[in-house]
């Protein structure tokens, strides 16, 4: 058999399915926004230990980044992966709420 010489091709990315990208939509340093991250945070660390990755947006800073995800109430927490995408608003204080409408499965 001949071999190749030329370069090899490394498969194109795929979203993990064990991978969490969340967003969370907030309006400055509210109670309600400061209470929806360490509430987020401590969910994750419990129940994704690493596999995760939170965005916090800012919407007194950046307003038009609320389009993209039609955000119309804040706190909003946005899963963006792995699809299909889900919303959940509030300050995320009903942890087991959260991790059901996440679909977040237990670690094994």
């Amino acid at each position: 058999m001949k071999k190749s010489s030329s370069p090899k091709r490394r498969p194109a990315k795929t979203p993990r399915k064990d991978f969490y990208r969340l967003r969370l939509y907030i309006a400055g340093q509210t109670p309600n926004s400061i209470a929806a991250i360490a509430n987020l945070k401590k969910i994750c660390e419990d129940k994704l230990r690493g596999k995760y990755r939170i965005e916090v947006v800012d919407l007194l800073e950046k307003p038009q980044l609320a389009k993209g995800d039609q955000i119309i109430a804040i706190p909003t927490l946005v899963r963006r992966l792995p699809p299909p995408v889900k919303k959940i608003i509030g300050n995320l204080s009903k942890t087991e709420s959260v991790i059901v409408g996440l679909d977040l499965q237990p670690l094994r």
